[in-house]
């Protein structure tokens, strides 16, 4: 797979899992570290518009701001985007590594991306995300503690672009809805491989 460079002002789908299918995420903890580090790293150079964690990947579904939105330390430039990214998931194995007594990489080799420029692949792709726990039988999508879903469509304060995404479907009820009935156009879907 062809690695596209991250672009300022584009949708991405930003996904990567454990080395040899492992577990990421060890302890309730370390799901909530993980969040923290989005917070501290990717909310200065983007919005996040859903994520789910599961005990082996992630997904994040990311838009990057525009050039002159970006922190002026920030440079244009596929490296210097992918830097923030980097330096979160460096911190977190870091962290996971130091408090397991554990050595070497946690992630697969290459940060998985696709770049999304279809109005319906993204609409497909946060379906695919929230309902991720469903589809991989871990837990029941509505009430996964570690997916975007209860913000979505929640009234709490949050840093997600809940407004956003809830009108890529109209309105609340209608985002539920599809959300229940796994509505999705697979079409195009098929670059989300983690086998």
């Amino acid at each position: 797979m062809k690695y596209q460079p991250f672009e300022a002002g584009h949708f991405f789908h930003i996904y990567n899992r454990g080395n040899n299918k492992e577990h990421i995420f060890l302890e309730q903890d370390n799901y909530i570290y993980f969040l923290s580090l989005v917070k501290k790293y990717l909310v200065t150079i983007g919005d996040v518009y859903s994520y789910c964690l599961l005990p082996n990947h992630f997904h994040i579904l990311f838009r990057f701001k525009k050039n002159e939105k970006l922190p002026t330390t920030i440079k244009e430039g596929k490296h210097k985007l992918y830097q923030p990214i980097s330096n979160m998931l460096n911190a977190y194995t870091k962290a996971i590594n130091k408090s397991n007594n554990r050595r070497g990489s946690l992630f697969q080799e290459h940060l998985k991306r696709i770049k999304i420029t279809d109005e319906s692949y993204l609409k497909n792709l946060i379906i695919y995300i929230n309902t991720n726990p469903s589809h991989h039988q871990i837990a029941n999508y509505e009430t996964y503690a570690y997916s975007s879903y209860l913000s979505l469509i929640s009234e709490k304060t949050s840093l997600l672009k809940r407004k956003e995404v809830i009108e890529y479907f109209d309105d609340k009820d209608n985002f539920k809805s599809v959300l229940a009935s796994r509505r999705m156009d697979t079409e195009g879907m098929e670059d989300i491989v983690l086998e």
